[in-house]
C-alpha cells in the first residue's frame, strides 16, 4: 500500500530544500556523530577485514581484554546481544586463537573468557589508531575539557541499562 502526502495520490514532492535545526534538533551534531563514528571504525575495519573479522569481533575482544575472566553472560549484557549472535563472534575468535574459554571454578556451566597472547595484540592494534585520532582531536585541550568529553559521552549512554 503506498502511502499518500497530499491531496492527490500520485507520486510525492521531492523536497529540494535541506532541514534545518530546530530548538529540539541540532543536525550539525548528529552528522558530526555520524562522520566521528565512520572514521572512528575505519582504521580498525581495515585491519579486521584482513583476518575476515569485523565490528561484533572488535567488540569482543576490546571488552575481553579490558574484563579477563568475565563471563560469557557478562558479555551478553555489556554487548546487548543475543546468544546466537556472539556465539558465531566468539567461535571464530576461540577458533583463531585470540579467545580462551575456561569452564568456571564453582560452576561448570559458566563460561570465563580471557584473552591469549594474539587476542591481546590483536585488541592494541585495534586500539592504537583509535587511541591517536582521539589524541589528535584533544590536541591544546586542557584536563577538564577531556574530562568533559568523557561526562559528555557518559551522558549519551541509555541511562536505565548504562553499565
Amino acid at each position: 500500500m503506498s502511502r499518500q502526502t497530499g491531496p492527490k495520490a500520485g507520486k510525492p514532492e521531492p523536497l529540494a530544500t535541506a532541514m534545518e535545526d530546530t530548538d529540539m534538533i541540532d543536525f550539525e551534531i548528529i552528522e558530526q556523530f555520524f562522520f566521528a563514528y565512520r572514521d572512528f571504525v575505519s582504521d580498525p575495519d581495515a585491519i579486521l577485514e584482513k583476518s575476515g573479522f569485523g565490528r561484533a569481533h572488535h567488540r569482543v575482544v576490546h571488552f575481553v581484554n579490558r574484563n579477563p575472566g568475565m563471563t560469557v553472560a557478562d558479555l551478553l549484557d555489556t554487548l546487548r546481544i543475543t546468544k546466537q549472535s556472539l556465539a558465531r563472534v566468539l567461535k571464530q575468535l576461540i577458533d583463531s586463537g585470540y579467545i580462551r574459554q575456561v569452564a568456571g571454578p564453582e560452576d561448570r556451566r559458566q563460561r570465563k573468557l580471557y584473552p591469549t597472547k594474539s587476542g591481546r595484540e590483536l585488541a592494541l592494534a585495534l586500539a592504537e589508531p583509535q587511541s591517536r585520532r582521539i589524541e589528535r582531536a584533544f590536541e591544546g585541550a586542557s584536563a577538564e575539557v577531556r574530562e568533559g568529553v568523557k561526562a559528555f559521552l557518559r551522558g549519551m549512554r541509555d541511562r536505565q541499562k548504562a553499565d
